[in-house]
C-alpha cells in the first residue's frame, strides 16, 4: 500500500488501462442514452439519493441551465471553484463519485465526439438527474425511438 502514498508523476500512464476505462465509459453513456429513449426519464432513478443530489445540486446551481453545457465555463477556475465542494459532500455517500464520466453537452442530442464532455460521476448524476426532473430529456423518447431499436438489432446480430 505504499505504493499508493508515492507522488503521482512517478507513474507513466497505462494506455491498456486507459483504453478500458474509455470503453467502460463509453458503454455506461450508450446505455444510459438507451435508457433515456426506452423510459420516461422523470420516472428514472439513478441512485438511491436522487432527491437529496437534486435538492442540493439546485440549492447551490439554482441558476445553472442544464439544457447545454459548455466545457468551457464548466471547467474555469471559479466553476471548479463551485463545484469542487458540491462534489466532496457526496465523498462518502456516492460510490465512484469522482469517477469520469460522459455526459451530452447539449441534451437534446446523442453522445458523439463533439457532444461529450468528461465530468466526474456526481457532476453527471446531478446534471442528468435535473434534466430528468425538469423535463429535458423527455424529448429523446419521441426523437430517437428508431435509433434504439437499430441498435439493439444490430447488438443481436453481433
Amino acid at each position: 500500500m505504499d505504493v499508493l502514498n508515492r507522488p503521482a508523476d512517478e507513474f507513466e500512464n497505462d494506455q491498456s488501462v486507459e483504453a478500458m476505462w474509455a470503453m467502460k465509459a463509453f458503454e455506461h453513456a450508450e446505455i444510459y442514452f438507451n435508457i433515456l429513449c426506452s423510459v420516461d426519464p422523470k420516472l428514472l432513478k439513478l441512485t438511491p439519493l436522487d432527491d437529496t443530489i437534486y435538492k442540493i445540486f439546485r440549492e447551490e446551481f439554482p441558476k445553472l441551465d442544464v439544457k447545454v453545457i459548455d466545457e468551457n465555463k464548466l471547467k474555469c477556475p471559479a466553476s471548479k471553484a463551485k463545484w469542487r465542494p458540491f462534489c466532496e459532500r457526496f465523498k462518502k455517500v456516492v460510490e465512484d463519485y469522482s469517477l469520469g464520466t460522459l455526459m451530452r453537452a447539449d441534451a437534446t442530442k446523442d453522445y458523439s465526439k463533439e457532444n461529450s464532455i468528461l465530468v466526474t460521476r456526481i457532476q453527471f448524476l446531478a446534471i442528468e438527474l435535473a434534466r430528468n426532473k425538469e423535463g429535458i430529456n423527455d424529448g429523446l423518447r419521441k426523437a430517437n425511438k428508431h435509433s434504439v431499436k437499430e441498435k439493439s438489432d444490430i447488438n443481436k446480430e453481433m
